[in-house]
């Protein structure tokens, strides 16, 4: 059997490609990451229903809106410092000395939803990151109603329900 000759101008064009996610891009950037930080910070300071999640943190929020900001760049699919600087997110672990119950997780998620109505022209966007977040911040979640302990939702308590988690430290 002969086959026609082909060259390479007779291949179909490959779309180039994509990131695994392209919200950094979409959202503009680093300096729209650091917008979004900013107002989220902002929300938490002045929104009443934001008062017990931002007692979680420290005075000085410098610290902590870096660690954020470099968070934020490589969950939204930009460069990857946050992992090669503090390790993998852990954030579960990292959040396991406070209290985060489902009123926190929404004043949580207020702030952000404040933060990106004030930063994100793209409303589609908005929808997507807004239905991200949620489930971090549901995720991260490790109290019920009452201040009774939330099992882990991907690490049932009973493989190891002694363990202590390691601090999060933003500095």
């Amino acid at each position: 059997m002969n086959l026609p000759a082909t060259s390479h101008t007779d291949l179909p064009a490959v779309p180039p490609a994509q990131t695994a996610n392209p919200h950094w891009q979409r959202l503009g950037g680093h300096d729209a990451v650091v917008r979004l930080v900013e107002a989220f910070y902002r929300a938490m300071d002045t929104r009443p229903d934001a008062a017990t999640i931002r007692a979680m943190h420290a005075d000085n929020l410098g610290p902590t809106k870096q660690v954020l900001v470099t968070y934020l760049t490589e969950w939204l699919g930009g460069p990857k410092a946050y992992s090669a600087e503090r390790g993998s997110p852990m954030l579960r672990r990292r959040h396991q000395p406070f209290q985060i119950d489902a009123a926190a997780r929404d004043a949580w998620m207020a702030c952000m939803h404040q933060a990106l109505a004030e930063t994100c022209a793209d409303a589609e966007l908005r929808a997507q990151l807004d239905a991200a977040f949620y489930k971090v911040a549901d995720f991260i979640r490790n109290a019920d109603a009452g201040g009774h302990s939330r099992p882990h939702p991907g690490r049932p308590m009973e493989v190891n329900p002694q363990a202590v988690p390691a601090t999060h430290s933003s500095t």
